[in-house]
């Protein structure tokens, strides 16, 4: 194991962890750790040894519609000399679709088995880190997939309660059984009921989801690229993101043989969730922002702020909700795109992630809690930190776009428009956001650009931010796109290119123990890294025809002008001194989202448009960065180079989407 694991970042309340820490470093901790003092687990305990079993529980749900309660597959691996010594151990789990169908990691591991059925590749280094550490490593199957009863219902209640129960069995309140169909009883007896659920994508979403029930012995959650709303993953204020429903996904994890007995489930699927975009009781089932108040669990966010597939107003409105219920946490975000930290910053990464597990599962007092609450990478490798994210000074401030020089060349600053003022634009299906950034400086017609004077010092924005547009369509439909860009030369992350803003490489490095079976080495990753003359850091879209109400869509009048807000997903940037901050509003974001029936002429009523950004200082800060400076705005013969455009997006998170 590379031995190059130090600290990191944290703050807020742990207040229980604290009261308990002395009792359990009694109960939990290996011999050579004991005591009041301990602030590491070590690995004390044989990995090669370890009892690897297998565990059905009994979810109390029929989700296939057979008659008989749904028995979801636990694939444990626990240390023996603990077991042996009567010593009560934590667990850590990753519940997921992907174990059989897709595979878990930038290698796509998946479970295997051996002739009897036994465990013996558990994907990732989550087992050969801390099992020898004194944890116990759980791998659920949800319901539907790979060894598991049931059918997958994409996040709704079956998803979450294959996970939800093994918390319960953990803690003696629900019923496990030795094999998937027989009448022998399996306990937890081994286990503390302590549980930390981690995973990305899909797997971290199953963690938010799990977490907003408020079940007890939940200590942590780490969700890594997780979706905390199902409607916001398909569709954003009626304008959808990809060109299928959640049935597509079901039935792409789904074991062929629930595949054949999941049709009811399917249907369902495609009937309440309809292609218009409106808000129904199936997206009301998947949405845990509004539980946010029964989150008892801690909770370490990690985002990739150009992750494309999971965006990133899921982890903002996730974010938001926690920090309103004062909610211990903490927050990586990444210039990646969809990617777990094992692959963009994997030693600091394996360290903090040990200690949060000691503080919060083994009751250490290791000062996890006590660090900044946010590291943020400003550039390839480079990371800063904040005690609290947003920064306390960060206010929604009201930019305003203002008429230019040319069409559709236009200002952003804090004075409104004047009375009257229009911009008009048609949407093109066949650009994106990259097209638009690329041309902000000449008149095109397919977008609006506004735009500051260059900046005289910097300009931090941090958090989410939301356009309020009025817009009069010149047909019955229309979808509208807002995104911010920071016009200037930067080297970054290449998040549209293979990996996402990584490179894998040939070497290996060891994290843990392994055995014949399941190895602990995996590849190392460098930055991949382009250098750009803009840099598109957030991303909003709508459907016009939701302007009176986020839940239903309806047909528009053509010729009147209609007031719709766009949320733009959260992000932190900091635009240095010299570039220039840009508002974008246009049409279909093409590979972001689908086009809308027509294609429809666009006109801004500028007094009525407004950006409501996050700047840390608020107004004073955005009038000293934009003091002293001179250039007048108009066109310019330059484009300028961003990275790649978007790619089309299969609805997979966490799976081969590109």
């Amino acid at each position: 194991m590379p031995n190059r694991v130090r600290g990191n970042r944290f703050t807020c309340r742990s207040l229980v962890v604290a009261a308990s820490a002395a009792l359990m470093s009694l109960t939990l901790a290996p011999t050579a750790a004991q005591g009041a003092s301990v602030r590491e687990s070590r690995p004390v305990y044989s990995y090669d040894n370890a009892i690897r079993e297998s565990v059905w529980v009994d979810t109390r749900l029929d989700g296939d519609g057979d008659g008989r309660t749904d028995r979801v597959a636990v694939d444990i691996v626990r240390p023996r000399e603990a077991a042996e010594q009567g010593r009560r151990i934590p667990v850590i789990m990753d519940a997921s679709p992907y174990y059989a169908c897709c595979g878990r990691g930038n290698e796509s591991q998946r479970k295997t088995y051996d002739a009897n059925g036994r465990p013996v590749q558990f994907p990732l280094y989550y087992d050969n880190y801390f099992v020898p550490r004194g944890y116990a490593f759980v791998a659920v199957d949800l319901a539907g997939t790979n060894r598991s009863d049931g059918c997958v219902d994409v996040g709704g209640r079956s998803d979450i309660q294959s996970a939800k129960a093994v918390v319960d069995w953990l803690n003696g309140r629900a019923r496990g059984y030795t094999t998937r169909t027989g009448a022998v009883r399996a306990r937890a007896g081994w286990s503390t009921g302590a549980t930390g659920m981690i995973g990305k994508s899909y797997d971290g979403t199953i963690a938010n989801g799990v977490a907003a029930t408020g079940v007890r012995g939940l200590r942590t959650i780490v969700p890594i690229g997780a979706i905390s709303s199902w409607y916001d993953y398909y569709f954003a204020k009626g304008a959808p993101l990809y060109d299928s429903g959640p049935e597509w996904l079901s039935d792409y994890v789904e074991s062929p043989e629930a595949r054949a007995r999941c049709g009811a489930v399917q249907q369902r699927l495609v009937d309440e969730a309809p292609r218009s975009g409106d808000l129904t009781g199936l997206w009301t089932e998947r949405d845990y922002v509004p539980d946010a108040g029964r989150v008892t669990a801690s909770v370490f966010a990690v985002h990739g702020m150009q992750d494309l597939n999971v965006r990133t107003k899921h982890f903002g409105q996730w974010w938001d909700a926690l920090a309103a219920q004062g909610v211990d946490r903490k927050i990586w975000l990444s210039q990646t795109g969809h990617v777990d930290p094992f692959d963009f910053r994997r030693g600091e990464w394996v360290s903090t992630l040990h200690r949060w597990f000691d503080h919060y599962l083994l009751g250490y007092d290791n000062g996890v809690d006590r660090e900044p609450m946010a590291d943020i990478e400003r550039a390839p490798d480079r990371w800063s930190t904040d005690r609290v994210w947003p920064p306390r000074s960060t206010t929604a401030t009201s930019l305003r776009p203002g008429s230019g020089t040319a069409a559709g060349v236009g200002t952003l600053t804090l004075r409104p428009a004047r009375p009257g003022a229009t911009e008009t634009f048609t949407d093109d299906p066949r650009l994106d956001e990259t097209d638009w950034a690329a041309a902000v400086d000449t008149p095109t017609p397919a977008k609006a650009g506004f735009i500051t004077e260059p900046l005289t010092r910097e300009l931090r924005l941090s958090g989410s931010a939301r356009v309020t547009v009025t817009a009069t369509a010149s047909t019955s439909s229309a979808h509208l796109s807002a995104v911010l860009v920071d016009l200037g030369p930067d080297t970054i992350r290449d998040y549209a290119a293979s990996g996402e803003g990584i490179t894998t490489l040939a070497e290996r490095t060891c994290w843990g123990a392994s055995t014949a079976g399941d190895s602990s080495c995996f590849k190392e990753t460098r930055a991949r890294t382009t250098t750009v003359g803009h840099t598109i850091f957030s991303r909003g879209w709508a459907d016009l025809g939701n302007h009176a109400s986020d839940a239903h869509g309806r047909p528009l009048t053509p010729g009147r002008p209609y007031t719709i807000s766009l949320d733009l997903h959260a992000s932190d940037h900091v635009v240095p001194a010299g570039h220039r901050l840009a508002l974008i509003v246009g049409g279909t974001d093409r590979d972001l989202i689908d086009p809308p029936p027509s294609v429809p002429r666009l006109t801004l009523d500028l007094a009525r448009t407004a950006a409501h950004l996050p700047i840390v200082g608020g107004t004073p800060a955005f009038v000293g960065a934009t003091a002293g400076s001179s250039e007048a705005l108009g066109p310019r013969e330059s484009r300028l180079g961003g990275v790649a455009e978007p790619r089309p997006i299969r609805p997979i998170p966490g799976g081969s989407t590109r």
